[in-house]
């Protein structure tokens, strides 16, 4: 015994002496959130609802995720709102949700609340009260509801601009209806974009979110709200230490919007747009990846009528940087219809300042068609350094498809370097910020055969009524 306490006497002066004191009190100092939950836990309220009974071929809590089928469905972005499958006339649903004012306004999730027939709300003092529904937006999955009564406590709102990666936060909701659960965890992320959410920069935690917690608040250190619990990755259903939030300025900018007008109001400046990967940047003589890729430009749209083109790369709007594709819907979506904004692009090697008038978002639309249809068949020739074969367009097919130039995929060899389809017309090729637009076999082959092995390139393709780029990094070594 003697011997072992002279061992962690020694092992705890030689940690001293390295380390000094200050880090045996890091090692014992944990956050405590007692006082963080005692003010701001009676803002959290327990929302129930009732509706009719729905469809049971689909889950409303789950997201449709392109390719995911079968076994793969397992693995998605759940909604966590609860449901009773026993019910044969209406469903019951769980959630979460704070207040944001002491008059009655309440912040949930729009999935919380929607197809509700009635919705009750419970405070941590017991009382319940019925809630109406002031507006909700299924894009941002916000809702504001109301119910009737005065004096009540309610939340502080912080800056989750200014939450660090690393950072404490405190979760507190109703998981599995049980009222009033606080959980704890750190800042994993932000600005995190998921799958068909287009306008949420989300807030990645490790907070332990369950079916329930939809709507609820997420703290920071200082008692303040930055965010409300969304949205959970998982396999099984359950936490998996994944968890999404939607930063709070973004949650009261839709707020204001619905409780003064009932609806949200978005811009859109016309464009479909993709990532700049590393070989894109490579193609298009850029520094670095960064910015929105423009595809195409929609006829008449905001950008067209401020010039805006096809193989542009947007790296500002409206005075703020566009570092990933992902940012631009954002920013844009921000705007307000009619503002008129400012946008950098870089074309071919030069920025250039563009002003635009921004439109407004409409209802989803239907996906043009994905490949062209009744174009004649064009005379085959040799395959190329790609492994496609190609033909130059006719006059009727280029009057067609309303392109001055192009040569169209007549064949797709099995080793073919490039990921294109027959029927896909080849409209302009990117190397080195050089843009050249393709108007006959022989100029395209001596471009190819310009390129050593290792060049990478970028090629405009117009399949259907959309537009598409294919990126090729690395050629053989010869034609064939």
């Amino acid at each position: 015994m003697t011997s072992q306490k002279s061992i962690r006497v020694a092992v705890a002066g030689i940690f001293l002496a390295t380390f000094g004191t200050s880090a045996f009190a890091q090692t014992r100092e944990l956050p405590d959130f007692t006082r963080l939950v005692e003010e701001q836990g009676p803002a959290v309220v327990n929302i129930s609802t009732t509706q009719a009974t729905r469809r049971s071929a689909a889950n409303p809590q789950i997201p449709q995720l392109p390719g995911i089928e079968g076994e793969d469905v397992l693995e998605f972005f759940r909604r966590f709102v609860p449901r009773s499958p026993e019910a044969p006339r209406e469903q019951r649903s769980l959630g979460s949700g704070f207040i944001v004012s002491n008059d009655g306004y309440i912040l949930t999730n729009a999935h919380v609340v929607e197809g509700a027939e009635e919705i009750n709300v419970r405070l941590t003092d017991k009382r319940e009260y019925k809630a109406k529904v002031i507006g909700a937006d299924r894009r941002t999955d916000i809702a504001l509801i109301k119910i009737d009564a005065v004096s009540l406590p309610s939340i502080k709102v912080g800056n989750p601009n200014q939450l660090k990666v690393g950072e404490w936060v405190v979760a507190i909701g109703s998981p599995f209806g049980f009222d009033n659960t606080v959980t704890a965890g750190i800042v994993s992320a932000k600005g995190r974009s998921l799958p068909q959410e287009n306008f949420v920069p989300f807030i990645q935690a490790d907070v332990a979110i369950n079916p329930g917690n939809s709507g609820g608040p997420l703290f920071n250190m200082k008692g303040e709200v930055v965010g409300i619990n969304s949205q959970i990755y998982s396999r099984t259903g359950g936490f998996m230490g994944l968890s999404f939030a939607i930063p709070i300025d973004v949650a009261l900018d839709i707020q204001k919007q619905l409780r003064d007008r009932g609806r949200v109001a978005r811009g859109r400046i016309g464009v479909v747009i993709q990532e700049v990967t590393r070989d894109i940047a490579t193609s298009f003589g850029l520094d670095r990846p960064r910015g929105a890729l423009v595809n195409s430009v929609e006829k008449g749209g905001p950008a067209e009528k401020a010039g805006v083109e096809p193989l542009d790369i947007i790296v500002k709007f409206d005075g703020k940087g566009v570092e990933a594709s992902g940012d631009l819907p954002r920013l844009v979506g921000s705007t307000r219809p009619g503002v008129h904004a400012s946008m950098e692009v870089m074309r071919k090697g030069s920025l250039k300042t563009l002003t635009l008038t921004v439109g407004e978002l409409q209802e989803d639309r239907i996906a043009a068609r994905d490949s062209v249809r009744g174009a004649p068949k064009p005379a085959p020739v040799a395959a190329n350094r790609l492994g496609i074969v190609l033909a130059e367009l006719t006059l009727e097919q280029k009057s067609d498809l309303k392109l001055s130039n192009g040569l169209m995929v007549a064949d797709v060899r099995p080793e073919a370097r490039a990921e294109v389809r027959r029927g896909d017309v080849l409209v302009t090729l990117v190397h080195k910020g050089r843009h050249t637009e393709l108007k006959s076999i022989d100029q395209f082959n001596s471009l190819l055969a310009g390129m050593d092995k290792d060049s990478v390139f970028t090629l405009q393709v117009r399949r259907g009524e959309s537009s598409a780029l294919v990126t090729i990094s690395g050629l053989p070594d010869s034609k064939g």
